[in-house]
């Protein structure tokens, strides 16, 4: 798939847009004023392998706690901030990664101009966050419903405001509930611009849901060449949007690490296999080998269908055959299974 020509923002380190590698995001569902407790979820989001963390930022408490979060933790933080213009400011102060504002509802222009000054001058990147729940009062006059033209408009409204300040270290994001709406306005507005597009859909739901309508919007830009960065919207852990949104791109040949294939069970399978493919699925979780890792059920979906796979195994009863490429190795003890395939795994 061909990418989408993007310019490149810095976000702490982490380059978004050109030909930089997409990027994983989540937000802390902590109380940002709970420094303990918010550092210790922005280290599980980055052992899970999150590249940038958002964060909630209510008052000028929250905004102040950001420098004191960013001394213990190494990974790029997001302030998320709303309406009141000066809790940009004092996040950019304490030395924020970049900055989500809707320039819209932080005041008059003066004010948009006062955090895109202070932004330009620390080179902070801002992201105009687009929210088709939140949609101005006069474009949902205009359109009826947030509709993939209403969004768009409402972004080029924002990104003006800030371009009118000289400011062009921006990134995008224009995020609907609606599946088919958020799809169908990114592909409107990465026409219209060429800022780096951060991608998802918004109020996605729970968690077997949410994965489904995201894996459906953001896997549709992803193969149209649209996306610079994604997060998946879940109501639930904030690790679990960062292991969806890697096996998005993992699914997708965007990104390394062990993929597992595993059949879907049948009347042939004579071992309960779920659980021994729950527990690969976690220990490979950490491999950053670019492998494929079968787990079958049977001899018919073992080492033939799964011939493609660099290491697997074939349960049966009370053993599981395990094979390269197709080319059985040895047999082993189905209980020792999900180890000794981990070790061959290992040996790779």
């Amino acid at each position: 798939m061909q990418r989408r020509i993007s310019k490149q923002i810095n976000v702490g380190g982490v380059l978004i847009g050109g030909n930089a590698p997409i990027s994983v995001q989540s937000m802390c569902n902590t109380d940002t004023r709970d420094i303990a407790a918010t550092v210790t979820q922005i280290n599980a989001l980055k052992e899970a392998g999150c590249d940038i963390v958002r964060l909630a930022v209510l008052d000028i408490e929250a905004a102040k706690a950001i420098s004191e979060i960013k001394k213990q933790v190494e990974i790029p933080l997001v302030a998320d901030i709303h309406f009141d213009y000066r809790l940009a400011i004092e996040c950019a102060k304490g030395g924020v990664d970049k900055i989500r504002i809707n320039p819209g509802n932080i005041g008059s222009p003066d004010r948009v101009r006062v955090v895109a000054d202070e932004c330009g001058s620390r080179n902070i990147p801002i992201r105009i966050g687009v929210n088709g729940g939140s949609l101005e009062k006069e474009l949902l006059e205009k359109y009826k419903s947030p509709t993939p033209d209403a969004l768009c408009e409402s972004a080029m409204g924002h990104i003006k405001l800030l371009e009118d300040c000289g400011f062009y270290d921006i990134a995008l994001s224009i995020k609907s509930s609606n599946v088919l709406s958020t799809v169908q306005a990114y592909r409107k507005i990465a026409d219209m611009i060429d800022y780096p597009l951060h991608i998802g859909v918004t109020e996605a739901g729970t968690e077997y849901g949410g994965v489904v309508k995201n894996s459906i919007g953001i896997g549709s830009l992803l193969l149209d060449g649209i996306g610079d960065t994604l997060r998946v919207s879940l109501t639930a852990p904030p690790v679990r949007e960062v292991t969806a949104g890697i096996e998005i791109l993992k699914a997708l040949g965007l990104r390394g690490g062990a993929r597992l294939v595993s059949c879907p069970t049948c009347g042939r399978c004579r071992v309960n296999m779920i659980p021994i493919a729950d527990e690969i699925t976690q220990r490979i979780a950490k491999v950053d080998k670019d492998i494929t890792v079968a787990v079958m059920g049977c001899a018919v979906n073992g080492p033939g269908e799964a011939r493609e796979a660099d290491i697997g195994i074939a349960c049966g009863v009370g053993e599981a055959l395990m094979f390269r490429h197709g080319e059985t190795l040895r047999k082993i003890p189905i209980e020792n299974a999900a180890d000794e395939l981990m070790k061959e795994i290992e040996e790779l």
